[in-house]
């Protein structure tokens, strides 16, 4: 049967090696088994420019490769953690980036994807945040300093975001109901897969629409499968 993957939140890091073997695992036993894999933001926990190279960008950029030369399409959305990925990595890994939300056909089904960052607008100080480091000056300012340099901001940067978050609800990190019914409404679709929250669900709201969300990787991975009768199930 026909079945496309969709994956997010893995946030690899040479900090956590059993997170790239889960990853080695599910390019080398399942995504093989679909017609494409959708990686929808923050497959690694921070990217600083495509110019860093380590073992860990090295796999990854292995595994993406060998699945492309099968034949079988990858596509990748930006997360917050690694919007800074660019043409060049995408291009060494056979990869394919998409805009912050996009469009697909799903085995007739028009189908929205987005990373889900955007769709948390109770979270003004982040969506703050995300309107300055997506302006392109700031990226080709910052992709201009030497590489430790990057390093040193960037670790400063996750820091600082993860002791924001502890003093932030979660409600407030959380997607906006009304705002995800709006975007429903503007892109004229019923479905939406996103990650980003952390929540793994699939979540049937009103007008017949359904918003699927993408779980984090800790200890075990995370994948959602859609096959060609529409059905969908997350893999862990």
């Amino acid at each position: 049967m026909k079945k496309n993957y969709f994956i997010a939140d893995l946030h690899l890091s040479e900090s956590r090696p059993h997170l790239t073997q889960l990853f080695c695992e599910v390019m080398e036993n399942i995504a093989p088994n679909g017609e494409a894999l959708y990686i929808l933001g923050d497959l690694f926990d921070f990217w600083i420019g495509d110019d860093e190279r380590s073992a860990l960008t090295e796999k990854v950029q292995q595994q993406i490769k060998q699945l492309t030369e099968r034949g079988i399409p990858c596509y990748f959305q930006h997360g917050n953690r690694d919007f800074l990925i660019g043409k060049k990595f995408a291009d060494a890994c056979g990869m394919t980036l998409l805009p912050t939300y996009h469009l697909i056909d799903l085995y007739g089904e028009k189908v929205l994807l987005c990373h889900g960052d955007t769709l948390c607008i109770d979270d003004v100080a982040y969506q703050n945040y995300r309107k300055k480091v997506h302006q392109k000056w700031r990226q080709w300012l910052f992709l201009s300093l030497p590489l430790k340099l990057r390093l040193a901001i960037a670790e400063r940067i996750r820091c600082k975001s993860k002791a924001d978050k502890q003093q932030k609800s979660e409600q407030i990190m959380d997607v906006n109901p009304n705002f995800v019914q709006q975007i429903f409404q503007q892109f004229c679709v019923t479905k939406m897969i996103h990650g980003h929250t952390h929540r793994q669900n699939i979540h049937h709201l009103p007008e017949h629409c359904t918003r699927i969300v993408l779980g984090d990787w800790r200890e075990r991975y995370s994948v959602l499968e859609v096959n060609e009768m529409g059905e969908c199930r997350f893999l862990t």
